[in-house]
């Protein structure tokens, strides 16, 4: 196969993984009770129904409530904050109380952030940081986690370490920008 054509193949399977990906839904609610969510609120949105009007079949736009849920991380703060990511906001302690007790969930569980033990717990415990990409980058040397909810929405969390460089594929050969991090 020439490498015109493999770059055809790859660039064909990537166009397909992003329709699909402007497919998958916002965010989830389990048993009424666990908001998940890639990154985080947003201070434009106060209510679930808010989420289920957003059009989701579109590309992430660089700013507003999609992107907010996709980038915005829990900051040892009050209120909203301007997030260093140059996407989403930083979110206090009183925006995800006011947030759980509009919507009556008890738990918001999130990824999008390095957490070096695999998972962390913010704000007595209403929302959670579940990492599940162990050794980030080939470089950072963490752990990553998996969320079990039983149907008492009991947790239990399986940790896992990086598997051994012989058991996996040679990482890219250029180094990943530090703004992954």
């Amino acid at each position: 196969m020439s490498k015109r054509n493999s770059l055809f193949i790859i660039s064909g399977f990537f166009w397909c993984c992003t329709e699909v990906f402007d497919c998958l839904s916002l965010s989830a609610v389990i048993a009424g009770k666990v908001f998940c969510v890639h990154g985080g609120l947003s201070p434009s949105i106060q209510t679930l129904d808010q989420i289920r009007t957003i059009d989701r079949k579109q590309e992430v736009p660089h700013d507003g409530p999609m992107c907010d849920l996709l980038w915005s991380d829990p900051e040892d703060s009050v209120g909203w904050g301007v997030s260093p990511r140059g996407a989403g906001y930083l979110f206090g302690s009183d925006v995800v109380k006011a947030f759980c007790e509009t919507n009556g969930v008890d738990l918001i569980c999130r990824a999008h952030q390095l957490v070096m033990e695999g998972y962390k717990w913010h704000f007595n415990e209403t929302v959670l940081t579940v990492w599940s990409a162990p050794n980030y980058c080939y470089r950072c040397g963490n752990v990553a986690a998996i969320l079990e909810l039983d149907e008492q929405l009991n947790k239990d969390f399986t940790i896992f370490e990086a598997a051994p460089q012989e058991n996996r594929g040679a990482p890219a050969k250029k180094p990943q920008p530090d703004y992954f991090l």
